[in-house]
């Protein structure tokens, strides 16, 4: 049981050790991955085998855990209620600058500059509580979602819920989706979409589309769904179909970063971005999961989003959301909002 595997958790990562735990969206499988050294392990063409850590900036080096022992364990959800949400003091919020970005973004897409663009903020409060502890508590809340904890010395640890599959290649098929669109709801029922999120989501996968043509001449799309991720909903399309022995760089770099965690066009909106965001998203909306694995057969990667990196006693959250020509500057804050309370709810229940 995964429960007694804790202390051995533990013990790795206080003795600085690179480690990663995860579970896959809809198993109770919780997987370990040890490291036995604290050597930095990069990436060079993706024919590697492993865990990869990807950051947001694609000319920055991605990062791999080595599987020099693993373990699988089994899971069971615990029936967890939250109080009352008692969020503490957030450091500085940002609302003002927030709003004022995204009205910029606006402005430009408005002249025609780019159709959409993904702008993020991160925030900061203070962490009590053990990351082992905040992880169970993932685990427990996203049960729909890959949940991970990440840690290695040299660069940090970051734990996270991501609803988003950046691809997973078995074989010779890969599969793939565009998720865009958020509304806020605890009610089972799926959601009305508006104009806006139906344009975001048709953006994204009109993009994702036109990159994998060039690879995978067979390319299905399904048909478009709400999903639930926590407390929020989201739209999603599964996108599928034959690659060969297409390898696998080729695959990423059409692929990261779409326009569901970027804009688009990506270049015009990339540069937004990187005049406007006043903060390093670092591995906020990057990717990260199985590289060659099953005898290099399959690789099962996700966009890095619903994520916190833990430092000593803070903890920083990232959050973020599509912005087109339909958004309202002052709903997108409340977007952002929307989106953090699941994983501060994390730290301080």
């Amino acid at each position: 049981m995964f429960l007694e595997h804790i202390g051995i958790i533990e013990t790795h990562w206080k003795s600085e050790l690179p480690v990663v735990v995860y579970r896959k969206p809809n198993t109770n499988e919780v997987i370990s991955i040890f490291q036995h050294d604290s050597t930095l392990h990069h990436i060079n063409d993706f024919s590697e085998k492993g865990f990869v850590f990807a950051p947001y900036n694609k000319k920055a080096p991605a990062v791999l855990i080595s599987a020099d022992k693993v373990y699988s364990h089994e899971y069971q959800i615990r029936e967890y209620k939250f109080d009352t949400p008692n969020f503490g003091t957030i450091s500085g919020d940002g609302r003002e600058y927030h709003i004022e970005i995204v009205n910029r973004g606006i402005k430009e897409i408005k002249n025609n500059k780019f159709k959409k663009v993904v702008l993020s903020r991160k925030i900061v409060v203070p962490n009590n509580s053990s990351p082992i502890q905040i992880f169970r508590k993932v685990l427990d809340s996203y049960p729909d979602a890959f949940c991970y904890f990440w840690y290695h010395p040299k660069i940090g640890l970051w734990i996270g819920a991501t609803p988003e599959l950046l691809f997973l290649k078995q074989n010779s098929t890969l599969v793939t989706m565009s998720l865009a669109g958020t509304k806020k709801s605890t009610n089972p029922d799926k959601p009305s979409w508006g104009t806006k999120e139906k344009e975001e989501q048709d953006m994204v996968t009109q993009h994702i589309v036109q990159e994998l043509r060039t690879y995978v001449p067979d390319l299905s799309i399904g048909k478009v769904n709400s999903v639930r991720a926590g407390n929020l909903w989201h739209l999603r399309t599964k996108i599928w179909g034959t690659v060969g022995d297409l390898e696998l760089k080729s695959i990423i770099q059409a692929l990261h970063p779409t326009p569901a965690i970027c804009g688009f066009p990506v270049t015009e909106a990339e540069a937004f971005i990187n005049r406007n965001e006043n903060y390093d998203r670092e591995f906020y909306t990057g990717f990260l999961g199985e590289l060659n694995i099953d005898n290099d057969k399959t690789s099962h990667l996700f966009v890095n989003l619903r994520c916190m990196q833990i430092k000593e006693d803070s903890a920083f959250l990232y959050i973020g959301g599509g912005i087109t020509a339909n958004s309202n500057a002052q709903q997108e804050w409340i977007e952002t909002v929307d989106k953090s309370e699941t994983m501060l709810n994390m730290i301080f229940n």
